[in-house]
């Protein structure tokens, strides 16, 4: 680290930077975005972020938008993975949720892109891409609340809750407030998310899903 490897062959440095290509334009595409807040960025912008040519994002990715929808994808699989690790834990529905609840809010914070880039991939982009970010991130995330949601159910704690309409309120609630930054600003005079807010925004849509779902209102 810091250090410059004197003792490998140009030749070799080379190659094995084009084999780090994707992942590099992909980081420089995120590090942009967290940097500003903002999905708009150009091919310019991720080739000096990345420290290589803009022409490697279409020889890799098509395209900016493929290069996004490659992003997005990175993202998504971690998140998938967890989901199935979360459902195979030895631990009850209703913790399994609360759990999955602080995991999205958790993963917008962080990535504060995410959100958007998901918007703007599945409703200003193709059908194609569309679908292909349904397959990978949307897909999974329902699936999960069917089988979490039959879990509780099955064993008492939740009551009968259409997996669709629970999808759509639980992400309706966490999403819009990292959505809608025109509105935190104007209508709040918020200029972004904290670190409390984020804490808060768990706890109020924990609370709100629990009194959705739960059997018998608990404590």
């Amino acid at each position: 680290m810091f250090v410059e490897d004197r003792d490998r062959p140009p030749a070799e440095t080379e190659r094995q930077a084009r084999g780090n290509a994707p992942a590099r334009l992909l980081q420089a595409a995120s590090s942009v975005m967290i940097e500003r807040g903002s999905t708009e960025l150009t091919l310019k912008d991720v080739a000096a972020r990345s420290g290589l040519n803009g022409a490697l994002v279409k020889y890799h990715f098509g395209s900016k938008t493929g290069l996004l929808t490659a992003l997005l994808k990175r993202d998504a699989l971690a998140a998938v993975r967890q989901l199935n690790t979360l459902l195979r834990q030895n631990a009850t529905p209703t913790e399994k949720l609360k759990l999955h609840i602080a995991g999205i809010v958790n993963a917008y914070y962080r990535s504060p892109y995410l959100n958007r880039l998901i918007h703007d991939l599945l409703y200003q982009s193709s059908a194609e891409v569309a679908q292909q970010v349904s397959d990978f991130f949307v897909t999974p995330v329902v699936e999960f609340h069917r089988k979490l949601l039959a879990e509780g159910q099955r064993c008492g704690e939740f009551r009968a809750v259409d997996p669709m309409l629970f999808y759509f309120t639980l992400f309706g609630a966490i999403d819009h407030m990292f959505h809608a930054r025109h509105t935190l600003l104007y209508g709040f005079q918020v200029p972004q998310v904290s670190d409390q807010m984020r804490r808060d925004l768990i706890r109020i849509v924990t609370d709100m899903a629990l009194g959705a779902v739960l059997a018998e209102r608990r404590g």
